[in-house]
């Protein structure tokens, strides 16, 4: 730190020239004119949306082809380009930035989800400098009010070209990359340390959860529908969502929020809206069954707060009279997943109805035996799941640790012109 100090005392004493995007470079759009065809027999490598999503530093192992012609005018991507994702579900997802760092020989193009930015000079900004500024929070900040959209939301590039962005001399550059590559690789290590641990608690965990729920001949075995009644859910939008009003589950949040088990929920909705929806109540179980994942597809959160709740569309709701905890934990063998599979259809979205839910079978030990496997499995999943006391915490805080440190280099007294 005190080397970049020098440097910035000595090139930038009376602060750093800031300017907009637009001033300094131009967008381009991602491959247009293609066809569903063309991404099966392609032959030539395109940019994903997940690999920009996922990476500050886009992937060059490519194994996504697409058909581009000798004469199409399509947009190829250079090293330093800077490519963001388009549109998403949610504006703070909107404009994820990742770089191309490599020179690529052969041509490269990008997915028409995304868009690209190229500077007018390249010495503007270097490769690796780009690949953390894009992502710091105070840019981020101003992507997201780009964003424009209900349901979906999408950049706007027009209000990208005003974001403003610091131009520091190529030495400051330089060394905020290096303090910062290097930061990166430690906190990789130790989340990938912490991540070997937390990765082996959960087998752990399976192991045991699986051995039992595994019974001899005299537990019967049920189907669904003879334990409860299963209803689909309706509507709920993200954009339903207020600050306060009834709590509500949306689907998306099982897969990415909640754990096997909720007491509060993240969102709300207005009474208004609570009232046309269908009705969570203490002890349902609320089970996805929409996912372009099929892993996803019957991912389930037990309601276990004491307050009736709304969830919407691709859910289903099961009420029952049995331990909820111990049926959670059933829909999570790989027993139930072996049926799961035979009852899902689709392709681009796998889907499973809840007539189809009722024929899936988990054995039915008496009560008092549910509730003495649960309080086994509570043990192992609170290890593994919770937040606030569990190793995925700690790798939280590494993260954060990180994003402090980042986003402090990236931060610079701006130059009274």
């Amino acid at each position: 730190m005190s080397k970049l100090n020098d440097i910035i005392r000595e090139l930038c004493p009376d602060g750093v020239e800031y300017t907009t995007i637009g001033e300094i470079g131009e967008f381009f759009g991602g491959l247009t004119g293609k066809s569903k065809g063309d991404f099966s027999s392609g032959n030539a490598k395109y940019i994903t949306y997940m690999n920009v999503f996922s990476n500050l530093a886009v992937k060059t192992d490519i194994t996504d082809f697409v058909k581009v012609g000798s004469n199409e005018r399509q947009h190829n991507v250079i090293i330093g380009d800077v490519i963001f994702t388009g549109s998403s579900e949610t504006r703070e997802e909107c404009g994820i930035s990742s770089v191309l760092m490599d020179k690529i020989e052969e041509p490269l193009y990008l997915n028409s989800f995304c868009f690209g930015f190229r500077l007018n000079e390249s010495n503007t900004l270097i490769p690796g400098f780009s690949k953390y500024l894009f992502r710091s929070n105070e840019i981020r900040k101003q992507i997201i009010m780009t964003a424009n959209g209900v349901t979906r939301f999408n950049v706007s590039k027009e209000k990208m070209k005003r974001v403003r962005i610091p131009l520091p001399p190529l030495p400051v550059q330089r060394e905020i990359v290096q303090i910062l590559d290097n930061f990166a690789e430690l906190t990789a290590e130790l989340t990938a340390e912490l991540t070997a641990e937390l990765t082996a608690r959960k087998k752990q965990y399976e192991y045991y959860r699986n051995t039992l729920l595994t019974f001899g001949d005299d537990v019967p075995v049920v189907s669904l529908g003879e334990v409860g009644t299963i209803t689909r859910g309706n509507g709920l939008q993200k954009s339903d969502f207020v600050e306060n009003g009834v709590g509500c589950i949306h689907y998306g949040q099982i897969y990415t929020y909640y754990g096997t088990f909720a007491y509060e929920t993240k969102s709300f909705v207005t009474t208004t809206l609570a009232a046309v929806l269908k009705k969570v109540n203490t002890n349902d179980i609320i089970i996805t069954v929409t996912s372009e994942n099929i892993e996803d597809v019957c991912k389930c959160v037990v309601w276990l707060g004491k307050d009736e709740i709304v969830t919407g569309g691709h859910t289903a709701i099961f009420k029952h009279s049995q331990n909820p905890k111990f049926i959670a934990y059933c829909l999570q063998t790989p027993a139930f997943f072996e049926q799961k599979y035979k009852i899902t259809h689709g392709t681009k979205v796998i889907e499973v109805t809840p007539k189809k839910l009722e024929i899936l079978k988990i054995p039915l030990p008496p009560l008092k035996e549910q509730a003495r496997i649960v309080a086994i499995l509570d043990k192992f999943n609170a290890l593994t799941t919770d937040i606030a006391n569990g190793l995925p915490a700690e790798i939280e805080t590494r993260r954060k640790q990180y994003e402090y440190y980042r986003d402090k280099l990236l931060t610079f007294d701006e130059k009274m012109v």
